[in-house]
């Protein structure tokens, strides 16, 4: 990237800070339970927010709020109402190994909610209104030797769906779920994911909708003691995608891996939030979201928040999003926020950069002979590849690949 570029950097070790005591940054002035489900907000913090299954709690967002200013919630009114989904709006297929259990599971009905309640008023109606949700269970000490795949297909632009899905990976466990959603729709999606203690899961939420596609999702995990998650996010499809990525933390020693990819061509709106409470003590977090941007009216967003509570000493976390802009007439918004309650950590830390091409690696690959539109291509391609070679799906990887070489082949330079 070049020097227009802005950098925003902090890396904090433990115990000793400058500024800091065993009590950390002070940041919040009380102390009160963090997972509550009764609509009280508890913190003025940023990390925390208001969670609720009551659609009341949660009025309809006009934009002003904090949480809402960089969404066209205007652009959103049926998937902000308190609606049921339309008849045959979505479609929902799972292909699974022989050892997954698959059932649905009524509201209330375990484990259903032992993980996610609504943070927003987009999860909340997706919470009333899914009616049965889709359990993928892996049994404990399994390993899966092919990946789980759930697509949901919409029917119809402007047909109202809401879905919900529950991932549970038994102890010890080890497999991938693929979630991918297509079509066209008007899309409120729910998915939470428990990770049992010793388990290793990576679910990928693919967003390759139609062009005309609204979909806004809450995603929430807890992460048992000595357990590995990651997260990935590849969002290249949909008019509006806006996609909060949360997890914490249930047990010592469990690792969490946040990873996002999103390519906004011209009217598009692709928006990323991500929170991670470090709650428990010894855990590690990393988060990494990267996007390119191209055409008139592209717009990406990413919010990225850690809290680091006061039990949580030796929590080792950091948190990066990286922006490409390809074209004149983009905006990329980068939000990160980091928060400690104390001084006795590993690490902390945070960085936001968005920019143009580095004309050095242009000038490289130019000097030996590559066309200058090869020689772009190369480099988005290169600066997207680190999270889709994350992904460990040999045939996915290869598709995604191609759908990036897509999207860069209609870049006008």
């Amino acid at each position: 990237m070049t020097a227009e570029a802005t950098t925003e950097k902090a890396r904090i070790g433990a115990p000793s800070i400058a500024g800091f005591t065993e009590e950390g940054e002070h940041l919040v002035a009380s102390k009160v339970d963090r997972h509550h489900s009764h609509g009280t907000q508890v913190m003025a913090s940023r990390a925390e927010r208001l969670t609720s299954h009551d659609v009341a709690d949660f009025a309809l967002p006009n934009g002003r709020e904090e949480e809402w200013r960089f969404t066209p919630v205007r652009e959103l009114a049926n998937l902000l109402s308190d609606a049921p989904s339309a008849a045959g709006a979505l479609a929902v297929s799972v292909e699974a190994p022989a050892a997954v259990a698959q059932r649905t599971l009524r509201a209330g009905e375990a484990p259903r909610g032992a993980t996610l309640v609504p943070a927003d008023r987009a999860a909340v109606v997706a919470s009333a209104n899914a009616g049965d949700a889709q359990l993928i269970s892996i049994p404990a000490n399994a390993e899966l030797d092919a990946p789980v795949r759930v697509v949901l297909t919409g029917n119809g632009a402007g047909l109202r769906s809401n879905s919900h899905v529950v991932i549970e990976a038994g102890a010890n466990s080890r497999g991938v779920v693929i979630i991918e959603h297509d079509g066209s729709a008007d899309h409120d999606g729910n998915v939470e994911i428990l990770v049992r203690e010793g388990a290793h899961l990576t679910v990928v939420s693919l967003q390759l909708w139609g062009d005309d596609a609204k979909h806004l999702a809450q995603h929430d995990a807890e992460v048992a003691k000595d357990a590995v998650y990651k997260h990935i996010a590849v969002t290249l499809g949909g008019k509006i995608v806006r996609l909060n990525s949360n997890v914490r933390f249930s047990g010592e020693g469990a690792e969490a891996e946040l990873l996002g990819l999103y390519f906004a061509d011209a009217g598009q709106h692709l928006e990323h939030r991500s929170f991670v409470d470090h709650n428990m003590p010894n855990c590690k977090s990393n988060v990494l979201y990267k996007g390119a941007l191209q055409g008139k009216g592209a717009h990406t967003v990413w919010v990225g928040d850690v809290l680091i509570q006061k039990q949580a000493e030796g929590t080792d976390s950091y948190e990066k999003n990286q922006n490409l802009v390809l074209t004149d007439g983009c905006r990329a918004d980068s939000v990160p926020n980091l928060e400690i309650e104390t001084g006795l950590i590993e690490g902390a830390g945070h960085a936001s950069a968005t920019g143009r091409f580095d004309d050095e690696h242009l000038f490289y690959l130019m000097a030996r002979g590559i066309p200058e539109d090869v020689a772009r291509r190369l480099v988005v391609r290169g600066f997207l590849n680190e999270i889709i070679q994350q992904i460990k799906v040999p045939a996915l990887e290869e598709r995604l690949t191609e759908a990036v070489e897509r999207e860069l082949a209609a870049i006008d330079y």
